[in-house]
C-alpha cells in the first residue's frame, strides 16, 4: 500500500531519538498488561416501559480479563437464570419481569487477569416504586374567617423531579398570592382564610415526570364561616414551622439552588383601623381603592445578617415568601433573616446557611509503563467540603493488604523506588465525604520487552519534489529505547538539518529531492534487544499550472474568457482538481447565481465586464500529495465624463457617467437650467489620466421641479408653536427661475381644510391652538414654470410644554441605608418624556432641612429608583418632577424613614 503524504515541517539536525516511558502510554494488546475498564454504566432507572435494563461493564487486558460483580458490597450472582450475561463482556441485560425489584442495588464491576484487578466506580440500578397517595377519608376542616388554615398535600415518595400542583376537581389552578401560598413540601397555606375560600374540591396532585405520572389526592373540603369580629393579630410565622424555634441550620451543595421560605399570619382590619394603621400599610404596600376593605397579610421582608445579599443571583419569589439564590458558592454562606411585619408587630426566623460539596479531583493518578529498577510517583488530591477521606487501593483491595518495602505511601500519594514486577497493578484512589464518593484508577505496568513496531513492514509513501515527507515508525519499548533511520545504500545513520525524528519515531524529510526516493530502515533498541521495519519513499513530480490569457486589459461590458493548463504527475492525475477564485474568495462550483460568470472544468468566461469584475483572479490545482495556484490581473478600461455647472461653487467638477474603452461617444441626461461644462478623463490598469480640455458651454431649457424637499421636520419650539424646516433644493435641481416652496398643513387625520403659505426661505413659523399635538405637514417646490410633484405628508408635532407632576409617589421598600420609591405616570406629559428628576433631603420633626440632592433619571419607561448610601435610622422627603425638552414639572413629594442598624 502507497501512503501519500504531503506538508511543510521544521528543520532539525537529530540523528537517533531516546524515549523513556513513565507515563501514560497505550500498551499493545499484545503486550501482557493489567485490566483497564473501558466502558460502564451509569445510574440506572428501570422505567416501567421499557423492555430490559442493560447493566455496562467492558475491559480490555493480556491475559484476557475475566468479570465478575457485587451487588451492596456482596458478591453478586451472574449465574442467575433471570439475567442474561454477555459472553464477550462484563455486561448484564435485567428483563422487565415480575422480579425486577429484586435487583435494586449499588452495583460495582471487577475486570481481572493474573497481573491485577481493575474495579468500575458504584453503578446504581434504582427501581422506583409506582407512586400513590393513600385512599383516605379526609374529615372536612372548618374555621372562622381571618383565622389561619394548613391544607396538607404529604406527596408519596418517587422518582425525581418532583411538581406540586393544588387544583379543584375541574383542575383549574388554586390561586396563589401573599395570602395563599404553597409550601416546598406541597401543603397549602393560608395566612387569614375569607368566605370565598370555602370549597369541597381542594386537590393535591403530585406529577413524577419522569415516570410519566400524576397521581391526585383525595379532595379536601374547607368551610369558612363568617364572624363579625376580626381578631387583629402580630405576626405568627407558619413557615418555618413554630416547633422549629427562632432559628434553623439549612446545608446546601455548592452549585444547587437554596429556597429559604417563610410565611406568616396575623392582620390588620384596615376598614376599621386608624389612620396610623393606613399609613403605615401603604408604606410598604400598594393599597388601591379596591383594596381598603381587605385585611392584608404580614409582608416579608429578607436581609443577609451582617452582609448584603448577594448581588445579581437573589430574587424574591411567591410575593416575598421565598428567597432564591441560584449557583450557590461558598461566598453564600452565612445567617439570613426573614422578618415578617404588620403594625401591631412582627416576627423573624434566622437561617445559619452551610454551603458544602461533594468530593472533586484537584489530582487524580495517571497511569504508567515502567521498566524494572526505576521509580515513579501517584498523586491523588480531592477537594470537598467537609474535607473528603483520601483511601488507596490496589486490586481493588485496601493498600494496607499489599505493603510494597521501601514505597512511601501516605494519604495523597505513592512513591515508588526501586520498581519491581509485583509493583504490576491496578491502583484506586478514592476520595468520600458525607455527600458522595469519587474513584479514580491508575495502571502500574511494569514491563521488560524488546521493542516491538506497530507499523507494518514494506509500507509504501510518496511526496512531491520540495515537500516533507514522513515515515512511520510507531512503537512500544520498556525499558528505553533509541531510534535510529537510515538509508537501505548507506551503512551510518541519517544526519543532517533536513531529517527530523519525532518522538513516536516518525521520520521527517525535509525538502525532498528526487535523490531522496528509495528504501529506509527504522532501527529500535533497547536493553532487551533490537528491532526494524523497511519503508519505501516514492518521489513525485511538482504539479504546474499556466494561465492564459495573462494579465488582460478589457473593455467594460466586453467578453473574457480564461484558460488554466495543469501540467501533474501520472500518478496523480487521478486526484487532479481544479478551483477558481477572485481576491482570495471561492467562486461556486458553477459560477455565479446569474450566468455571467461561468466555470467549465479549467475555462472561466466573465461576460458583460463591469469594474466590479476587476481584479486578480486565480487557478488552484490540489492533488493528494500537493496544491500550487496562478494567477492573473483583469483591468477594466474605461472613460469618466465629467460635468461643471453648478453657479454656486464654480470650478468644481462632478463625475456624471462613465462609458466603457471602445465608445467614442456618449448620450448624457442633463438637468434644466444649468449652464454646462463637460470634460472626459481615460482609465486604464495603472490608473486615471489628466482630464481634457473642456468643452463649450452649454445651457438646458427651464422647466418645472421634478423633486420636492427633503427632511421636513420641526426646529426646538415654544409650547402651541411649530418652527418647520426642511432641506432647500440645490441649484441643480431648481429646473428654474423664481423657487419658492409651498407649505400646508392640518391637525393629523382631521377632515378640515389644509392652511397654506408660500415662503422663498427653508423655515417657517407656525401657531397652533395645542401643545404637542401632530400635525398632517406638506412641504411642495413651485418656480415659474410650475409645481413639484404631489407632496406626501409627514407627522410632526407642536411645541412641547412642561409636564404635569406624577400621580403619586411611594416609598415601597427601606432597609437600613436603601430606599425603593415607585411612581405613576403624570395625565399628561405635554410632550416626549425624556425621564425624571428625583431630589431627596433630610428633614426632621423641627422642620431642619438638608441638603438636597439630585438625580437625573434618563429611563423614563421605568417607573421605580433604588437610592443607596442613605444614613440609616434617618427621616428623609423625597421630590420628583417628570421631564420633557421643554424641562421638568412640578414635584410630587413623599416622606420615609430609614431602619436601624441590622434591621429592616
Amino acid at each position: 500500500m502507497e501512503m501519500l503524504l504531503s506538508g511543510r515541517g521544521l528543520i532539525t539536525s537529530i540523528i537517533f531519538f531516546l524515549l523513556k516511558f513513565s507515563t501514560a502510554v497505550d500498551i499493545p494488546l499484545s503486550v501482557q498488561q493489567v485490566p483497564t475498564i473501558i466502558k460502564q454504566s451509569k445510574v440506572q432507572v428501570a422505567f416501567p416501559f421499557d423492555e430490559y435494563f442493560q447493566i455496562e461493564c467492558e475491559a480490555k487486558g493480556n491475559p484476557e480479563p475475566t468479570f465478575s460483580w457485587t451487588k451492596d458490597d456482596k458478591p453478586f450472582d451472574l449465574s442467575d437464570p433471570r439475567i442474561i450475561v454477555s459472553n464477550s463482556s462484563g455486561t448484564f441485560k435485567i428483563p422487565n419481569e415480575g422480579h425486577i425489584a429484586h435487583f435494586q442495588g449499588k452495583y460495582r464491576c471487577f475486570a481481572s487477569n493474573k497481573l491485577g484487578i481493575a474495579m468500575s466506580e458504584e453503578i446504581e440500578f434504582i427501581v422506583p416504586n409506582v407512586p400513590k397517595f393513600p385512599k383516605e377519608k379526609i374529615d372536612p376542616l372548618e374555621v372562622e374567617e381571618g383565622d389561619p388554615i394548613v391544607l396538607p398535600c404529604n406527596p408519596p415518595k418517587g422518582l425525581p423531579p418532583l411538581h406540586i400542583y393544588w387544583m379543584n376537581i375541574e383542575l383549574e389552578h388554586i390561586k396563589q398570592d401573599e395570602r395563599v401560598y404553597m409550601s416546598q413540601k406541597g401543603d397549602l397555606y393560608f395566612a387569614n382564610v375569607e368566605e370565598k375560600d370555602s370549597r369541597n374540591d381542594y386537590c393535591c396532585f403530585a406529577a413524577f415526570p419522569r415516570l410519566r405520572t400524576i397521581v391526585q389526592k383525595m379532595p379536601m373540603k374547607l368551610t369558612v364561616n363568617s364572624s363579625n369580629s376580626i381578631k387583629q393579630r402580630k405576626p405568627r410565622l407558619l413557615l418555618p414551622p413554630p416547633e422549629s424555634g427562632s432559628e434553623s441550620s439549612v446545608t446546601i451543595l455548592k452549585g444547587d439552588t437554596l429556597l429559604l421560605e417563610c410565611f406568616a399570619e396575623g392582620l390588620v382590619d384596615i376598614e376599621n383601623s386608624s389612620n396610623d394603621v393606613v399609613n403605615f400599610i401603604q408604606k410598604r404596600k400598594v393599597l388601591t381603592p379596591q383594596k381598603k376593605h381587605r385585611r392584608p397579610t404580614p409582608q416579608v421582608e429578607w436581609n443577609k445578617m451582617g452582609d448584603d445579599l448577594p448581588k445579581g443571583k437573589e430574587t424574591e419569589v411567591n410575593d416575598g415568601n421565598t428567597l432564591k439564590i441560584e449557583n450557590v458558592s461558598y461566598q453564600d454562606k452565612g445567617s439570613y433573616r426573614c422578618t415578617a411585619n404588620n403594625f401591631l408587630g412582627s416576627a423573624t426566623h434566622d437561617f445559619h446557611v452551610i454551603v458544602e460539596e461533594p468530593p472533586r479531583w484537584t489530582k487524580k493518578p495517571q497511569s504508567g509503563v515502567y521498566s524494572t529498577g526505576s521509580s515513579g510517583i501517584l498523586l491523588c488530591e480531592a477537594e470537598g467540603e467537609p474535607e473528603p477521606t483520601v483511601k488507596w487501593r490496589v486490586n481493588g483491595f485496601p493498600i494496607e493488604r499489599n505493603p510494597f518495602s521501601g514505597d512511601v505511601i501516605t494519604s495523597g500519594e505513592i512513591s515508588f523506588t526501586n520498581v519491581q514486577p509485583n509493583h504490576t497493578a491496578v491502583y484506586q484512589c478514592e476520595a468520600s465525604n458525607v455527600h458522595g464518593m469519587i474513584l479514580a484508577s491508575a495502571n502500574i505496568d511494569v514491563v521488560d520487552v524488546r521493542p516491538l513496531i506497530q507499523t507494518a513492514d514494506e509500507e509504501n509513501y510518496a511526496t512531491v519534489v520540495g515537500y516533507s515527507a514522513f515515515l512511520d515508525c510507531e512503537f512500544f519499548a520498556s525499558p528505553e529505547a533509541i531510534v535510529s533511520w537510515q538509508k537501505m545504500e548507506e551503512a551510518k545513520p541519517l544526519e543532517g538539518r533536513r531529517y527530523h525524528i519525532h518522538e513516536n519515531g516518525t521520520l521527517q524529510i525535509n525538502k525532498t529531492t528526487e535523490d531522496d526516493a528509495g528504501s529506509y530502515s527504522c532501527w529500535v533498541e533497547n536493553a532487551k534487544g533490537k528491532t526494524a521495519v523497511t519503508a519505501n519513499l516514492d518521489i513525485r513530480n511538482a504539479t504546474k499550472l499556466r494561465v492564459s490569457p495573462k494579465n488582460p486589459r478589457v473593455p467594460r461590458s466586453h467578453t473574457v474568457e480564461f484558460h488554466c493548463e495543469s501540467k501533474c504527475d501520472s500518478y496523480l492525475k487521478h486526484s487532479l482538481k481544479l478551483f477558481w477564485s477572485k481576491d482570495g474568495e471561492a467562486f461556486e462550483m458553477n459560477g455565479t447565481e446569474d450566468g455571467r460568470i461561468i466555470i467549465d472544468g479549467a475555462n472561466l468566461t466573465i461576460s458583460n465586464v463591469t469594474l466590479e469584475d476587476q481584479g486578480v483572479y486565480s487557478c488552484s490545482a490540489h492533488t493528494a500529495l500537493d496544491s500550487t495556484a496562478e494567477m492573473t490581473q483583469v483591468t477594466v478600461l474605461e472613460y469618466i465624463v465629467e460635468f461643471e455647472g453648478n453657479k454656486e461653487e464654480p470650478g468644481r467638477w462632478e463625475e456624471l457617467t462613465r462609458v466603457q474603452g471602445k465608445e467614442t461617444t456618449v448620450l448624457l441626461s442633463l438637468a434644466p437650467y444649468v449652464r454646462y461644462q463637460f470634460r472626459v478623463t481615460a482609465v486604464n490598469e495603472v490608473g486615471r489620466s489628466q482630464p481634457s480640455r473642456p468643452s463649450d458651454h452649454h445651457e438646458t431649457p427651464p422647466a418645472a421641479p421634478d423633486k420636492n424637499p427633503q427632511n421636513i421636520r420641526v426646529q426646538a419650539s415654544q409650547p402651541k408653536e411649530m418652527i418647520i424646516k426642511w432641506e432647500p433644493l440645490k441649484p441643480m435641481e431648481q429646473n428654474g427661475p423664481g423657487l419658492e416652496y409651498r407649505v400646508t398643513w392640518k391637525p393629523q387625520g382631521a377632515p378640515v381644510e389644509w392652511e397654506e403659505e408660500t415662503v422663498t426661505n427653508h423655515t417657517l413659523r407656525v401657531m397652533t391652538p395645542a401643545v404637542y399635538a401632530p400635525y398632517d405637514v406638506q412641504v411642495q417646490a413651485i418656480n415659474h414654470l410650475g409645481s413639484g410633484p404631489e407632496p406626501q405628508p409627514v407627522i410632526l408635532y407642536s411645541g412641547e410644554d412642561l409636564p404635569e407632576q406624577p400621580t403619586f409617589l411611594k416609598v415601597i421598600k427601606v432597609d437600613k441605608d436603601t430606599a425603593t420609591l415607585s411612581w405613576g405616570l403624570p395625565k399628561k406629559l405635554n410632550g416626549n418624556l425624556t425621564g425624571y428628576l428625583l431630589q431627596y433631603q433630610i428633614i426632621n420633626d423641627t422642620y431642619e432641612i438638608g441638603e438636597l440632592n439630585d438625580i437625573n433619571i434618563t429611563t423614563p419607561s421605568k417607573p421605580s429608583w433604588r437610592l443607596s448610601n442613605l444614613s440609616a435610622t434617618t427621616k428623609y422627603k423625597f421630590y420628583l418632577r417628570a421631564c420633557t425638552a421643554k424641562g421638568c414639572g412640578k414635584p410630587v413629594t413623599e416622606e420615609s424613614a430609614t431602619s436601624g442598624e441590622g434591621s429592616k
